[in-house]
């Protein structure tokens, strides 16, 4: 068994032709582009056991190697992936169900006849591959390079396989991100978080895909650094896998929730005080205000005009086609990974950082509450958007943090909060501008939000 981390990032033609001759990989490149078609075939049972199980099982043809390889469930943050894999070398393109022991098989598999298992789709394509090494302090860096090029098929589905794959062989996995963030600056790499593997199942049965990844799992002694850090990779990973989704189905909503993880990330930004510096997310805050100062009223405006929304795919093409996205979420990956909103903070911000989050999320919405003088736009609900900034923050903590404040009605006065946020972000006509002050109104009544007072 070996660790495989890797990154994948979707790439144009052109830019694969690009990558070949791009001056940091013929710098780095110590073995030269070794060339190979790979014909791949992925089984799972008539059920798909193994795709709840997210575990992949395939057979590779490589020239005249066949290889049987096992892929387990692993982990996967903002398109930066860990999974445990098992190969085989085999005498002939055939599965061996022997080779799949209780080594390697996953217990909660283990009642599952093998003999069920069958080919289901496949994925070919060309292979273009390069060690790239290089020193990286006192530490050797090398990862493999692969420029994928093919196709996924399953039935009479098919979708263009075009990706640059980064492995890791040797060296810290922040290389990895280092590396792709170089590359992304000047050409247009988008991180993707979703494996072949995963593509072939969205053509097999595009009801069976999972766009969101596990919600992170929050208790109120952990510190505040660690909470953020949980929310902020969930944030960006959901981002990525909603970026791809949207590109490949062009479904409005998919565009309305990539925008939403964005809203929620830049208010968790916004909110951390001295626990992480201005000047430690500065590039990031900008980045992601440019992304919203954009997208933000193509959306709005979209809600109420099926002409903004038909034009929406291809302008998000457009955008995934500069490097702007690519870049962001990178450099947003390689900033997380690093914790940089905990270097050269004061003393006062290491104690922040280090606060217990449920005592900290209680304080810090007490705090936005005080400041919100709901009883003013009860009376001038028109002047609510004045308050979308700090309605934003409240509510991309509560979402997925409620659980751990003792509250009452935690669950209904995030919901009540959500609906004033969105009453906030609607044009002020008379209709919602009644809607605004009876939520203004429900809200203030709320148990849960006279407990944070």
């Amino acid at each position: 068994m070996v660790k495989e981390t890797e990154i994948k990032l979707r790439a144009s033609r052109a830019t694969l032709a690009a990558l070949r001759e791009h001056p940091l990989l013929k710098k780095r490149n110590k073995s030269g582009w070794q060339h190979a078609e790979l014909f791949n075939q992925y089984f799972d049972t008539p059920e798909r056991d193994l795709a709840r199980a997210r575990v992949a099982l395939r057979l590779r043809r490589d020239g005249e190697q066949h290889i049987q390889t096992l892929k387990s469930r692993g982990q996967s943050v903002a398109g930066l992936s860990e999974r445990n894999e098992w190969d085989w070398y085999l005498d002939k393109a055939r599965l061996d169900l022997k080779k799949l022991t209780d080594e390697c098989w996953p217990a909660e598999l283990a009642g599952l006849d093998k003999k069920s298992l069958k080919p289901i789709f496949t994925t070919d394509f060309v292979r273009d591959r390069a060690e790239i090494a290089w020193g990286r302090g006192k530490a050797k860096v090398v990862i493999e390079a692969a420029l994928d090029l093919g196709k996924v098929i399953a039935g009479k589905q098919e979708e263009e396989i075009c990706e640059l794959e980064l492995e890791l062989r040797e060296g810290d996995p922040a290389a990895l991100l280092e590396l792709a963030a170089e590359l992304a600056a000047t050409l247009p790499l988008m991180p993707c978080d979703i494996s072949k593997a995963e593509r072939g199942y969205r053509l097999f049965d595009p009801a069976c895909y999972s766009v969101s990844l596990p919600e992170p799992a929050l208790d109120a002694a952990m510190t505040l650094d660690d909470a953020f850090a949980a929310l902020a990779w969930q944030l960006l990973g959901n981002s990525q896998r909603l970026a791809e989704q949207y590109r490949f189905n062009g479904h409005w909503k998919l565009l309305e929730q990539w925008l939403q993880q964005l809203i929620d990330l830049r208010a968790l930004l916004g909110s951390l005080g001295q626990a992480a510096p201005r000047a430690s997310s500065r590039e990031l805050r900008e980045a992601l205000d440019a992304l919203l100062e954009d997208w933000r009223p193509h959306v709005q405006a979209g809600q109420d005009d099926d002409a903004v929304r038909q034009a929406a795919p291809e302008q998000f093409a457009e955008e995934l086609g500069q490097t702007r996205w690519g870049l962001f979420s990178l450099q947003a990956s390689r900033w997380l990974l690093s914790r940089a909103w905990t270097e050269q903070r004061n003393e006062r911000g290491q104690r922040a950082g280090a606060a217990a989050f449920g005592r900290w999320l209680a304080r810090q919405l007490g705090e936005e509450i005080a400041a919100l003088p709901l009883e003013r736009y009860q009376r001038q609900p028109y002047d609510l958007t004045e308050q979308l900034p700090r309605l934003e923050r409240m509510a991309a903590w509560l979402r997925p943090a409620r659980g751990v404040l003792d509250i009452p009605e935690a669950d209904r006065l995030y919901g009540e909060l959500h609906k004033l946020v969105e009453l906030a972000n609607r044009p002020a006509d008379e209709e919602v501008l009644q809607a605004r002050a009876a939520q203004v109104q429900t809200l203030w009544m709320l148990r849960g939000w006279k407990a944070l007072k």
